[in-house]
């Protein structure tokens, strides 16, 4: 048993490993790549002038730009494929996803409201942050009656209620859209479909990853057995509303923190973990920090190509990762038709 238990743990280690060492590689790539291309050498040394008392050009361009953008860029991936993996176990649903609850919606209204009424950026992200808590808070109040409260199979509730949530808020962001002027829209529609230009403070998203990792990784036995039915996991002594109320608090903060980061990216929360499950397999212990390590690298990796592909213009990087995801899920689908 101690045999079996090492290879697994080694196996596991095996996994982040590799998918820590490319995500070095893409961070090296999207500090020397961009619409100014430099030397490895040169961003390397960059971050080693890091205090210099004169930084030249090249310095600011690494640390100022490129730096924070790739940080974010990693955070905000690693979030939503996170939160991806953790709806996927607490809905039973291979198609759950990070907005599926209505927190993207919640934080895309009010981003929006703040935009219409030309508020600053740091305003726009608090208003993002604001409108992913109440959405959070809306629907943990209207299922908590069925959802927290011993209910055997509450997936299907919380699931049409997140559902429900996040189609009212669409109809609010498309009144948004409707009555704003001409000279706003285009900031809008980028933020809408994910945008990493305006971010300069990677450290609050850096932060909620280590805080909802920390929070969720020592549950992840406990996850492998809920996947077998919440009445199983009952009888082998598991807390289920417990843990369903952990699960759901950090999925939902999580993306919460991604979407004030960097705005709406789609896909990620729903084709990384099922890559990772289809390579690996669905061991909790193994696929939540690997879905983390993923999502950061997939994030990055899209918003490098959103930056090179066209440079100087940028793309918004919720395209490229939608270009991606929609041919990948499909391959996905028809690999696997079950």
């Amino acid at each position: 048993m101690k045999a079996i238990k090492a290879m697994h743990a080694g196996r596991a280690a095996a996994i982040w490993l590799a998918l820590g060492l490319a995500a070095v590689i893409v961070l090296a790539a999207s500090l020397a790549l961009g619409s100014v291309a430099l030397p490895p050498s040169r961003a390397i040394a960059a971050l080693l002038h890091a205090h210099a008392a004169t930084p030249d050009i090249a310095d600011e361009i690494v640390l100022t730009l490129r730096l924070p953008r790739a940080l974010a860029g990693f955070a905000s991936g690693a979030l939503l494929s996170l939160a991806g993996a953790l709806l996927q176990v607490l809905l039973r649903n291979p198609l759950a996803e990070p907005y599926v609850l209505g927190v993207s919606g919640g934080a895309a209204a009010f981003a929006l409201s703040a935009m219409l009424a030309s508020m600053p950026w740091w305003g726009v992200d608090l208003a993002a942050c604001a409108g992913a808590l109440a959405s959070i808070v809306l629907v943990l109040g209207l299922a908590r009656t069925h959802v927290w409260h011993g209910e055997q199979d509450a997936s299907p509730r919380l699931l049409l209620t997140g559902v429900v949530v996040a189609a009212g808020w669409g109809a609010l962001i498309t009144l948004i859209l409707s009555i704003a002027p001409e000279n706003r829209l285009r900031g809008m529609i980028f933020w809408l479909t994910g945008d990493l230009n305006g971010a300069s403070t990677p450290w609050p998203a850096m932060i909620a990853l280590g805080v909802a990792l920390a929070l969720i990784v020592p549950c992840a036995p406990q996850l492998n057995v809920l996947l077998r039915g919440e009445a199983t996991a009952r009888s082998l002594g598991v807390p289920v509303e417990r843990v369903r109320l952990r699960v759901y608090l950090v999925a939902s903060l999580a993306a919460a923190a991604a979407v004030t980061t960097a705005g709406t990216i789609g896909f990620v929360g729903l084709v990384v973990p099922h890559l990772l499950r289809l390579a690996f397999g669905n061991d909790q212990r193994m696929l939540v920090p690997a879905a983390a390590l993923a999502g950061g690298l997939a994030v990055m990796s899209a918003d490098l190509a959103a930056r090179t592909v066209i440079a100087p213009a940028q793309l918004p990087v919720g395209v490229v990762t939608a270009l991606i995801g929609v041919p990948v899920f499909l391959w996905m689908l028809l690999r696997r038709p079950r």
